[in-house]
């Protein structure tokens, strides 16, 4: 594959991200390509030495997803950056879904047994209606609101370090499928 055939695979394979990081991406390889012609090798050579446009795109794409979570770690952007570094290959598909899924479970079901105790009181309304009411009742409630408030306390934090973890863990696994860790 020529320079051109390389170059407008890589553009088409970026379409993904910003005109912008597109441009810039594409200049670095045309610099790639000119430094690999004055050293005397052919535009073929040189395409191959670099490898697969698309596969290229998929690392650079998977690698500006994280770096937006980075910036703002929104559901919406951690969703984009799991499914851009699940796109890496099908072994990712084991190691980064399977761990998402496990993360989103456990987070979602802290957050209803909190949800869950804060909200007891309202069955003591409940039994007030229903004419069956008992004074242990409300302390129960009131017990486990002031227990779902500490628990949901502790789910914002353990929200915000598990984001974090999981936004390492795929900057690890990103950096593993790129070309394996460096150790300097």
């Amino acid at each position: 594959m020529n320079k051109e055939q390389f170059l407008h695979q890589l553009q088409l394979s970026l379409r993904n991200i910003s005109v912008e990081e597109r441009q810039e991406i594409l200049q670095d390889y045309e610099e790639y390509f000119a430094i690999g012609l004055e050293e005397g090798k052919t535009e073929e050579e040189i395409s191959k030495a670099l490898g697969s446009p698309k596969q290229i795109a998929k690392e650079l794409v998977a690698s500006a997803r994280i770096e937006k979570v980075e910036h703002s770690a929104s559901a919406g952007n951690i969703m984009r950056a799991v499914w851009a570094v699940i796109g890496l290959g099908f072994f990712n598909l084991v190691l980064v879904l399977g761990p998402f899924i496990g993360v989103l479970a456990l987070l979602f079901a802290g957050w209803v047994v909190s949800l869950s105790f804060i909200l007891s009181p309202l069955g003591v309304l409940f039994n007030i209606i229903m004419g069956d009411f008992w004074l242990f009742d409300v302390f129960s409630a009131i017990g486990l609101c002031g227990i779902g408030i500490f628990v949901g306390i502790g789910m914002f934090f353990a929200t915000k370090a598990l984001t974090k973890g999981f936004i390492r863990y795929l900057q690890f696994n990103v950096s593993l499928v790129k070309g394996g860790l460096k150790h300097d």
